[in-house]
């Protein structure tokens, strides 16, 4: 059995591979997902529910930006709940490129994703994209 580190491990090794069933096949059916709220006029934002809201959100991303790569950085672990601080490197539509500071909030249940919430300075982040 994986710890609910390798599974949190296994989640970033996903998106690095972009396997989307991969990264939905960890989650438990009641999932919530969570986005600053900052981000919902651009259809990222907010909170979805299920593997089925993870990918209706995860489909929007390509719309907003034109590249994304998540790197964690420092995971803390107290039983179910990991936080990881990372970085995100991204690329707008318009060619520009920046790198962002995240925090996610990972909680597990029977070695199941039933939350996952991401924070970031989203201001930052659309500055980017409006440019």
């Amino acid at each position: 059995m994986n710890t609910n580190e390798e599974i949190i491990k296994g989640i970033y090794a996903a998106f690095e591979r972009r396997d989307l069933e991969g990264v939905l096949g960890a989650f438990a059916d009641d999932v919530a997902w969570v986005h600053p709220e900052g981000m919902s006029d651009l259809g990222v934002g907010g909170a979805k529910q299920g593997p089925d809201g993870v990918r209706e959100f995860l489909s929007k991303v390509p719309s907003v930006m034109a590249g994304q790569k998540v790197e964690p950085e420092e995971f803390v672990i107290d039983a179910d709940r990991i936080v990881v601080f990372g970085s995100r490197h991204v690329t707008g539509h318009n060619g520009a490129t920046g790198t962002f500071k995240f925090i996610h909030s990972w909680t597990l249940r029977e070695g199941r994703v039933t939350a996952m919430e991401d924070t970031f300075d989203t201001h930052a982040l659309r500055r980017l994209l409006e440019k």
